[in-house]
């Protein structure tokens, strides 16, 4: 069993700092932040946290996915991934079930950092395989800009705020799940509570040029699949450099890995659906496509899933 797409949503603020914003505080440069990272502008949240941006885009995707005539009632589950909640409890989930009116859905929010959509989504499709749930709201929802410390040059060039959302329903097209972590490495990527977020870039880099072709190669392999046979690889949206790395490394045809971390920056566990819904929303996703998506981030974490549209 795997999941099947059947609605999209996404928020991003309406405030976008571009490269040259940075360099009013930073020793830094438009071109030296594009060369290294492939961004040129971020998002940047003011008014919302992740919990209200997780709603503007649950909405949206609800709406979407209404339009097949799905509605809040039908949600088995909603799970909220996030490493910047303004809220701890209740559980974003549950004010997201609240405002939708999902009330027959269970729901609780997940970390496992830039993985976390990836995550949310294996764990998704294995309810749905024991019989607990038809469909779930995932969503992944990111303030990040609160936790960057701005005059850090080396991390702050990265991170941007937003939120995306996808609904998902069983289907019984064979499926398969990769997902670890590698707890002993943490300290490459970490946030104490209430702290600002530390990183030690080429650390980070060389995991996820090593774990990530890796872990891609590992769901192939479950899934009996050559990769010829997938329509999209959706990378998590971290660094333009790693992204063209894993490319050249597992000899993918470029026009199968969508990017566009060059508008949106790092936004963690939103990178993912937001992506998503971008494809969605310019038509690019057509019935019975097969896409893999690969996570990696903070934990260390890192995983994939096959999901359909």
């Amino acid at each position: 069993m795997t999941g099947k797409i059947i609605g999209t949503g996404s928020y991003l603020p309406e405030l976008i700092w571009d490269n040259h914003k940075l360099t009013e505080w930073l020793d830094t440069s438009d071109e030296w932040i594009r060369e290294r990272t492939g961004i040129g502008q971020r998002h940047i949240s003011k008014e919302l946290g992740a919990c209200g941006m997780a709603l503007e885009a649950a909405k949206k995707a609800m709406e979407d996915a209404g339009k097949a005539g799905f509605k809040a009632e039908d949600l088995g589950a909603i799970f909220v991934c996030s490493v910047t909640p303004d809220i701890c409890v209740p559980p974003i989930a549950c004010e997201i079930q609240k405002e939708l009116g999902a009330v027959n859905a269970f729901c609780y929010d997940i970390n496992a950092a830039c993985s976390g959509f990836v995550f949310a989504y294996n764990m998704a499709v294995s309810y749905m395989e024991s019989g607990l749930i038809k469909t779930a709201l995932i969503i992944g929802s990111e303030q990040l800009s609160r936790i960057v410390d701005w005059n850090d040059r080396g991390s702050s060039i990265l991170f941007g705020d937003g939120a995306g959302a996808v609904v998902v329903t069983a289907s019984e097209e064979k499926g398969a799940a990769v997902m670890h972590s590698d707890g002993a490495s943490g300290e490459a990527l970490q946030c104490t509570t209430g702290g600002k977020l530390s990183m030690d870039g080429q650390k980070v880099f060389r995991f996820a040029l090593r774990r990530v072709p890796e872990v891609i190669e590992e769901l192939l392999d479950k899934l009996k699949m050559e990769k010829g046979q997938v329509d999209l690889f959706l990378l998590h949206q971290a660094n333009m450099r790693i992204i063209e790395a894993v490319i050249k490394r597992l000899g993918l045809d470029s026009n199968k890995v969508p990017t566009n971390i060059e508008r949106m920056g790092n936004t963690s566990s939103a990178s993912l659906p937001i992506l998503i819904d971008e494809l969605n929303r310019a038509g690019e996703l057509m019935p019975g496509m097969k896409m893999i998506m690969a996570g990696f981030g903070a934990g260390l974490t890192w995983g994939a899933g096959y999901i359909t549209i």
